[in-house]
């Protein structure tokens, strides 16, 4: 016996391997399918090589603003990780739903389908809007193109609702991601001459270094925010690559770094500091001995911090409907930044807890799951005609 109407929807949905670097058409399409069946109207904005795709769907009168729901439908790996039970099947146990997925975040989706039937039973006053995106795990990257798409449109929605997980708790910040590489380009020769080369190794340990001081300084006291955990913005360095043989001073180094940016901070910054000590400090030094040496750096991911009026309209809509204004923050980020950015207020909130998300065996508990079905049963009742 079913404990929540949206259990059947999060079976089907988990079903679906979305993994990033796997296609999400096939979810994309069962949405797409199962709104229709309720005379929903989907858009379908797929990207380049039209293997992954953003659906858009309204309820509601067109003319006035409304509110969006949004989630996004890819998910973390599972290679390498011990799981007990099948990903990509739902199993249950003690009260938690098991499978990848069921927390970040298609327990949200599966609760916001469930509700379809209520949204669209009865007029509404103030239009919803549904949005589920691509690629949100390798950089918040898909919804992008539908943010551009909606810019273009009036009225610009009242507010937007993520539904990652927060255990239902009302958030309304987050810290910024910028993610780089750097590409130190040095010169090789035998290590019995090494001072006729240019050893790309030590050269990007002094950038390593310096991108430790950086952090050191951000860390301080006066730069802290209360609200986040840890409360500062912060730098580390997560991959490095270089060298073939210990008796090759190596020509090439790589290694990838990234900052996560209070949503006060921008964390270009931080590349711009690396780049001046670079160009002023290690590159004369380098091409003093080999001319053709050289420092890159290449973006490789990003989206701005959230930080959401306590005041505003969002705020405000969503204490209601959870029940709470105790407004929090989480420490991952979310597209959050991203609609805010396009002038659409977000908050997040959603069934299950991150402790769970990328995890083997990741679960969200059936509590969690009808108590997001009954938020969103609150938001029914807010957006209808009165009688």
């Amino acid at each position: 016996m079913n404990l929540f109407k949206s259990h059947a929807l999060l079976e089907r949905l988990i079903a679906f391997n979305t993994v990033s670097r796997e296609s999400n058409l096939a979810l994309i399409e069962f949405i797409r399918d199962y709104l229709a069946g309720f005379g929903v109207v989907s858009e379908v904005f797929f990207n380049e090589d039209k293997t992954k795709a953003n659906l858009f769907a309204s309820i509601g009168p067109g003319e006035r603003p409304g509110v969006v729901l949004s989630g996004h439908t890819d998910v973390v790996p599972v290679d390498g990780q011990p799981w007990t039970v099948d990903p990509f099947a739902l199993s249950e146990r003690d009260g938690r739903l098991y499978g990848r997925g069921t927390a970040d975040m298609k327990g949200y989706i599966a609760c916001v389908l469930a509700a379809v039937p209520d949204f669209v039973a009865r007029p509404l006053r103030v239009p919803l809007h549904l949005a589920f995106s691509y690629d949100e795990e390798v950089g918040c990257l898909g919804v992008r193109s539908l943010l551009a798409e909606l810019a273009q449109r009036e009225p610009k929605p009242l507010a937007c609702i993520i539904g990652e997980p927060t255990a239902l708790r009302p958030v309304l910040g987050h810290k910024g991601k910028l993610a780089m590489r750097c590409c130190v380009q040095g010169a090789a020769c035998h290590s019995a001459y090494a001072p006729q080369g240019v050893n790309a190794i030590e050269y990007a340990a002094r950038l390593i270094g310096k991108l430790g001081h950086i952090g050191e300084a951000l860390a301080r006291v006066e730069a802290h925010d209360s609200r986040f955990d840890p409360p500062w913005s912060t730098v580390q360095t997560g991959i490095i690559h270089g060298g073939t043989a210990l008796n090759i001073v190596p020509a090439q180094c790589e290694f990838d770094f990234e900052v996560r940016a209070l949503p006060s901070f921008d964390p270009q910054q931080v590349v711009t500091e690396l780049q001046a000590f670079a160009e002023a400090e290690l590159l004369p030094r380098m091409q003093a001995v080999r001319p053709e040496t050289a420092i890159r750096f290449q973006s490789l991911s990003g989206y701005p911090g959230l930080a959401t009026d306590p005041q505003g309209f969002a705020a405000q809509l969503i204490a209601r409907l959870s029940g709470s204004s105790d407004f929090g923050t989480v420490a991952f980020g979310t597209e959050g930044g991203l609609f805010d950015e396009a002038g659409i207020p977000t908050v997040v909130c959603g069934p299950g807890s991150m402790e769970q998300g990328h995890k083997p065996d990741e679960f969200v508990t059936v509590e969690q799951m009808q108590g997001c079905e009954r938020m969103l049963d609150r938001l029914v009742q807010w957006l209808r005609v009165p009688d």
